[in-house]
């Protein structure tokens, strides 16, 4: 009898206990699951990286490189932009006196396209991201007779806005802002070496007439895919992320 019984309190006992771990609180990553909510698994230097890293190959997967070598630049300068007579013979009438052979139509050829390693900036009160995508490409300006003349670096960066929305079925994702071309930014410089003082007029004068063009061409292109490649992120990454900016929750480390 006495084991009999002592059989009965440990049953009970372990029903209690039972029924005890049935009301505590799940681990975090079972609890976000069970409310729909993917399972933050990443550290917040770890989501800064991956977001970076996805926009990067998105941007490379949807042919950024291509579409920065075939920009319509030499069409636009020489209509300029409707304007009688285009940037580019305005450019040659500043230097055909000492350049006579430039009097040639001018050719430029854009190459070696580059994307380099994208920043990433939280705002102050931690609802916005500001993604730096610095862009790098070559110029090589060819006349007809002397073939290549200049060859020019050009390096520029594009500066998107992502902000994170909630639509109205609740589901929140990330959108692009502003995205535009960073004020300043436009560098060029010459990688033929030292210029004689007639090239160095037209590389300067060139680099005037590419500020007033260059920026806002590539921004028509880039922007748009941006806003693409956000559309066809991870869902997991999104997310995460997206909920940190609702939030207003630091991620981005500071450096």
């Amino acid at each position: 009898m006495f084991q009999i019984g002592g059989l009965i309190v440990f049953c009970g006992l372990l029903g209690q206990t039972t029924a005890l771990l049935d009301t505590l609180p799940l681990p975090l990553d079972q609890t976000l699951l069970l409310d729909g909510t993917p399972a933050q698994d990443l550290s917040p230097t770890d989501l800064a990286g991956s977001l970076t890293d996805a926009l990067s190959n998105g941007l490379l997967s949807e042919g950024l490189l291509g579409i920065l070598e075939n920009l319509p630049l030499l069409n636009i300068l020489k209509t300029g932009g409707g304007t009688s007579g285009g940037l580019l013979e305005g450019l040659l009438g500043k230097v055909i006196s000492v350049v006579p052979l430039l009097n040639n139509i001018i050719d430029i050829k854009i190459t070696n396209a580059q994307l380099l390693e994208l920043g990433l900036v939280q705002s102050s009160e931690g609802h916005r991201l500001y993604v730096t995508i610095p862009l790098g490409i070559n110029l090589n300006v060819n006349t007809l007779l002397v073939g290549r003349l200049l060859k020019l670096a050009v390096k520029l960066n594009i500066t998107a806005e992502i902000l994170a929305v909630k639509n109205e079925q609740g589901k929140i994702h990330l959108v692009l802002g502003d995205c535009i071309h960073s004020p300043w930014s436009l560098q060029i410089s010459l990688l033929n070496g030292f210029a004689p003082l007639p090239v160095q007029s037209l590389v300067n004068s060139l680099g005037s007439v590419l500020n007033e063009v260059l920026p806002e061409l590539v921004q028509g292109e880039v922007c748009p895919l941006v806003n693409g490649v956000l559309s066809q992120l991870d869902v997991t990454l999104v997310h995460s992320i997206a909920d940190l900016l609702i939030h207003g929750l630091e991620f981005v480390i500071k450096v």
